[in-house]
């Protein structure tokens, strides 16, 4: 499979407890947003600022906290995303962790990019081409904050929720530490919650949403087992099914009866209470009844 080769090939350079560092990352910026506001404009994701050398925003855009978290819901997120992240690790390894955590901020920036061009061109045939009163430079400014206001990391930690309730849907969880739940439960909550979100956004937001959940998409698709859905397994499936009918057939005797005494001739249907056993001393398979079972002669 592609992910043992490249764990083979690059598993040393994977970062070990990395839901330790996102948590660290995270406080940090919220603690530095919280105490200068005028921060979170200059680390959110921009395109159009990046073009134009604010390069730290493809980096710092992974330290906000989505906005609208107040201090205690931010921290009882992130003190369970921290669990169900090092779970995931201690299940799939620290290569694949890092692979799917890596892969999903990765999407979501080429997401971000093809969605600022997008908005360009649209807002361009807004304002007819960008003509004398709105110029190109105002259209692709207008458009990076138009990007700005739909990047978060709010579905890159979601898809860590989604990842570990299709890995361990059965374990029970204490939803806010009091209501017991299923993980497959939440997991299926938040995906109700990212299809109606997906549904009633507006289309540069479609494509984020898209984008930043490409990373559970592919990483579950392309790692399940489709072997038994294959037509060849099918196909012995059904030869192995045929066989199994046609060998009960042969041993199925009149009136459709699946035992019978080799001494009295008695079946299951004549006394459903009768007891069938082989004798292991007779040649040829015999069986016999509850009655003659040991008083029968021995051939």
């Amino acid at each position: 499979m592609w992910l043992n080769k490249l764990e083979r090939k690059y598993g040393k350079y994977a970062i070990s407890n990395l839901s330790l560092y996102l948590i660290v990352g995270y406080i940090i910026g919220y603690v530095a947003t919280m105490f200068s506001p005028n921060l979170y404009e200059l680390m959110a994701f921009n395109p159009y600022l990046i073009i134009h050398g604010q390069v730290w925003r493809i980096v710092t855009w992974m330290l906000l906290i989505p906005e609208g978290y107040n201090v205690l819901f931010a921290a009882i997120m992130l003190y369970f995303y921290y669990q169900l992240g090092t779970s995931l690790e201690h299940t799939w390894g620290a290569f694949r962790y890092n692979l799917y955590i890596f892969s999903g901020v990765i999407f979501t920036i080429i997401g971000a990019i093809i969605t600022y061009f997008l908005v360009i061109l649209y807002l361009q045939g807004e304002f007819g081409g960008a003509g004398a009163d709105v110029g190109i430079a105002e259209v692709a400014s207008a458009s990076g904050q138009v990007v700005g206001q739909v990047v978060s990391t709010y579905y890159v930690t979601t898809s860590i929720l989604l990842a570990f309730a299709a890995t361990y849907p059965d374990m029970e969880i204490l939803l806010y530490f009091v209501l017991p739940l299923k993980i497959k439960w939440l997991g299926f909550l938040y995906g109700a919650e990212i299809i109606f979100d997906f549904i009633t956004s507006p289309w540069p937001r479609k494509i984020m949403i898209v984008f930043s959940l490409l990373n559970f998409l592919v990483f579950f698709l392309t790692t399940r087992n489709y072997s038994k859905v294959s037509p060849g397994n099918i196909k012995r499936k059904h030869e192995y099914k045929r066989k199994i009918k046609e060998a009960n057939k042969a041993f199925t005797y009149e009136n459709g009866a699946r035992h019978k005494c080799a001494i009295c001739g008695r079946t299951e249907l004549d006394d459903p209470n009768l007891t069938f056993r082989y004798c292991s001393k007779c040649s040829g398979g015999k069986e016999y009844c509850q009655d003659h079972l040991f008083t029968h002669t021995h051939n």
